[in-house]
């Protein structure tokens, strides 16, 4: 189990998404939680997404994966990049957990990357925060502060940014731990062969919301209310002001009523970004399988990079992968459960299991993958 010391947390706080930080030993006899062979591995996953980067005289590019030969990029100058790694390897997830003190929607995914020396990405800006922790290896990272940083020549298709003046430039070893918040600019070089592993924190855009918001209504046949107006102009090629102001008073009506906007929330920050490993159990499990395997010790797990999340004043509900489920509203205790717990126990299902149609919609996430039955012992 992965975690981090109260200290470290109350100066990451203090930092987010103001600040770079770099807080060293953050995770005390750091263990990877995957070795570079197996970090190659996942990469071949067809639901992976990957890529790798080579690094030739100053200049960058990026090729596609999967990719099964490594010896023709020699042993300087390249990084191996994995998205989405904690689907694919528990231990990887765990590491992930040691940062839900933030919330679960803002969760993006653990990019897992291996480089040999002189390997990296080159200098670019993220729009999301992101928690770079060191494994095996020894790289070095350069922080430059916000502002102004022109596109790099050359690198179109890759959306780096000129040299800059760093403000962080350290040196880290296993177990140590830097904060970027969006915008900053920042670079990685490889002095050792090294495995890092990057925590991305991304928060939706407007384009995001208004999309979102234009597919829930359509989806649900709402927003039919249209504009009214006692005046008009008296130029008839004019939209005015006042027609103006009442489309947005439209608008702004949407978003401020609840049952349009929390649903929409939920629905979109439930979604991945990148596929997730369901691998439904075949044949499908029967209710009955699925009662008596929890009552004889199987814990149920949910698969890596599922988000489950909640409304507050709606505990009833879930969203998940998009999609929402309406529990009876006295299963709120057990909706709660299944969104909090990423393992959980039969007796914390009993209430669930109770109810016919629950049980139902419960076996139903089950064979789909959603969910699934680990007979592993962990406590």
């Amino acid at each position: 189990m992965y975690s981090l010391q109260p200290d470290n947390l109350d100066a990451i706080r203090h930092h987010w998404q103001h600040r770079p930080l770099y807080i060293p030993t953050a995770f005390a006899d750091f263990v990877d939680p995957l070795e570079p062979d197996e970090v190659a591995g996942v990469a071949l996953e067809e639901a992976a997404s990957s890529r790798v980067v080579i690094q030739e005289s100053g200049q960058w590019r990026a090729e596609p994966g999967p990719i099964e030969d490594f010896s023709r990029f020699g042993d300087q100058g390249w990084q191996l990049l994995v998205q989405a790694v904690n689907h694919f390897v528990p231990a990887a997830a765990e590491l992930a957990y040691a940062f839900r003190f933030l919330p679960d929607w803002r969760f993006d995914d653990l990019m897992v990357s291996f480089a040999v020396p002189g390997g990296g990405v080159g200098p670019h800006i993220d729009n999301y925060d992101v928690f770079i922790i060191q494994g095996q290896g020894r790289r070095r990272w350069q922080v430059g502060d916000r502002g102004r940083h022109r596109p790099r020549p050359g690198h179109q298709t890759m959306a780096l940014v000129e040299d800059f003046d760093a403000i962080i430039d350290v040196e880290m070893a296993p177990g140590d731990l830097l904060y970027i918040p969006p915008g900053y600019p920042h670079c990685g070089q490889t002095l050792a062969p090294s495995l890092s592993y990057s925590v991305g924190f991304r928060a939706p855009s407007q384009q995001e919301l208004i999309g979102q918001l234009a597919d829930h209504l359509q989806d649900q046949d709402l927003g039919n209310t249209r504009f009214v107006s006692s005046t008009e102009p008296t130029q008839p090629q004019r939209i005015s002001l006042s027609h103006q102001q009442g489309m947005a008073k439209l608008i702004n009506q949407l978003m401020a009523d609840p049952d349009t906007l929390g649903p929409m929330l939920g629905t979109l920050l439930s979604q991945n970004r990148f596929e997730l490993d369901l691998q439904p159990p075949q044949p499908p499990l029967t209710l009955s399988q699925l009662q008596h395997a929890l009552q004889h010790g199987a814990h149920l797990q949910r698969v890596g990079g599922l988000k489950c999340l909640q409304l507050e004043g709606d505990d009833s509900s879930l969203f998940l992968d998009g999609q929402r489920w309406a529990l009876p509203g006295s299963l709120g205790n057990a909706a709660t459960d299944l969104a909090r717990y990423h393992r959980l126990e039969g007796h914390r299902l009993t209430p669930l299991l109770a109810c016919p149609k629950a049980a139902d919609e419960l076996l139903q996430w089950v064979n789909q993958g959603y969910w699934y039955l680990d007979d592993d012992d962990r406590d």
